[in-house]
């Protein structure tokens, strides 16, 4: 067997295989043995099929098969063995369109390209300066907070009439083009429109003054800026049936429900932070504003993560196999069409430079990645799953046996570790890079581009 490899470019290269009978005759005639001791052929016992008769049969379908196992051996082993990079898989050269006898004595010539992994410098250092916001709660997301919390364990009344916030239950009907109820079409006689999701000003200002029997007309398309989830939702249908619904509702007033907000009392703050944890409405503030200035330092924390990616895409240049990926991108990806992977590449190339940033990093810098730290990284996982139905921590003897589990699954081993090595790079580069550390308001950090 003779393998050669022709470097076309910095980022392609092309391999040969040649391959001769003698390469792969042994490996066939096993095959076929094999095959006669496993096949079920009526007249014969199980077993004791003629290897002759199973290469007359099934021979040659054996050769190609028994070649092509060959041929992916072979190159992958040519790719470890010489520690050629490449991104994706080889693919069979583009007009390589030979035939062959397939008579066990034929020569063979197989071509692939190699996509191949560009060569770069990662030099990041104290004269790369980046923002690292600290974000303290501003007065209108501390009272949106305080007043969702008061909601929560308030009670529920019916006042005569409506108002910001309220919820009207009611029955709802489509219209026909010349305003009566169009026969036959969607309806729900147990609607509920929550007057904080109408997005459209002036549909909610009509909504509000209103009570029980009273009939208004909506646009509910217009109402909820063609939010097809809310809209199926309060309609009771599939989301698909509302897509393209232009049309007018009558809808009849049941019921006026308004929840009441809970009074600020021992007993509101016992039942959310214990008991006495809290006594006062200013220490009530003041641990609603820690709560929600820890949960904005994940924000900041992502935030910086974004700044760290563009900057390092912006900063180490390099070139990929780019008409390479598309094809090998089609090739392991029928359903997507060539307009999908052109839309889509862009974004995939990003994605891919950053990878080949992260491990350059990871192997300039003898960063480790051990068991441990994934290991770890699943039970923080599954312990925040499992805190969000029961704020009972589990026993750290199961919480180990579910994170072993977890971690059994491939794909979640692999998600996982990648997550690890994503923190370990982002915890290096903030250790290397200057930090301007900012403070900033969470309105305000909403509205950065």
């Amino acid at each position: 067997m003779n393998i050669t490899q022709e470097k076309i470019d910095q980022l392609n290269a092309l391999i040969k295989v040649q391959i001769k009978p003698e390469d792969y005759q042994a490996r066939v005639e096993k095959a076929i043995k094999d095959h006669a001791k496993k096949v079920k052929i009526p007249g014969f016992r199980p077993g004791m099929v003629p290897a002759a008769h199973i290469k007359k049969m099934y021979g040659k379908s054996i050769l190609v098969d028994e070649i092509n196992n060959l041929l992916s051996d072979t190159v992958n082993n040519y790719i470890s063995e010489n520690k050629i990079e490449v991104l994706g898989q080889p693919l069979p050269k583009l007009g390589d369109n030979k035939e062959f006898n397939w008579d066990f004595q034929d020569e063979f010539e197989f071509n692939y390209e190699l996509g191949l992994a560009p060569e770069f410098e990662v030099a990041f250092s104290s004269k790369d300066k980046l923002t690292a916001y600290t974000i303290k709660v501003d007065k209108e997301t501390l009272a949106s907070r305080i007043k969702n919390l008061r909601r929560s364990y308030g009670k529920m009344t019916n006042p005569d009439v409506s108002a910001d916030d309220d919820v009207l239950f009611g029955e709802l009907k489509q219209l026909a083009s010349d305003g009566k109820v169009f026969e036959g079409g969607f309806a729900n006689d147990k609607a509920s429109i929550r007057l904080d999701l109408v997005t459209d000003k002036k549909i909610q200002k009509s909504l509000i003054g209103l009570k029980k029997d009273d009939v208004v007309k909506i646009d509910l398309d217009k109402a909820f800026d063609s939010n097809a989830t809310v809209i199926a939702r309060l309609l009771n249908i599939e989301e698909e049936a509302v897509k393209g619904l232009k049309s007018t509702f009558e809808f009849t007033i049941k019921n006026v429900n308004r929840l009441e907000e809970a009074d600020l009392t021992q007993e509101f703050f016992d039942k959310l932070f214990g008991q006495d944890a809290v006594k006062t409405e200013k220490e009530f503030e003041a641990k609603i504003t820690e709560e929600l200035e820890s949960m904005m330092q994940q924000n900041a924390e992502q935030r910086l993560q974004t700044d760290l990616y563009n900057f390092g895409l912006n900063k180490v240049k390099f070139n990929l196999p780019d008409a390479f990926l598309k094809r090998w991108l089609q090739a392991t990806n029928e359903n997507l069409s060539a307009e999908e992977i052109e839309k889509d590449y862009e974004n995939f190339a990003k994605n891919l430079k950053w990878t080949l940033i992260e491990n350059k990093i990871i192997k300039d810098n003898n960063i480790e990645i051990k068991y441990e730290d994934v290991f770890q990284a699943a039970k923080t996982r599954l312990d925040a799953q499992f805190r969000m139905y029961s704020p009972q921590p589990l026993p750290e003897e199961q919480l180990a046996q579910y994170a072993v589990q977890f971690l059994q699954e491939k794909e979640n081993a692999n998600r996982i570790f990648e997550e690890v090595k994503a923190q370990k790079v982002f915890e290096y580069l903030k250790s290397v890079v200057t930090l301007d550390t900012k403070e900033i308001a969470y309105n305000k950090f909403l509205e950065l581009a």
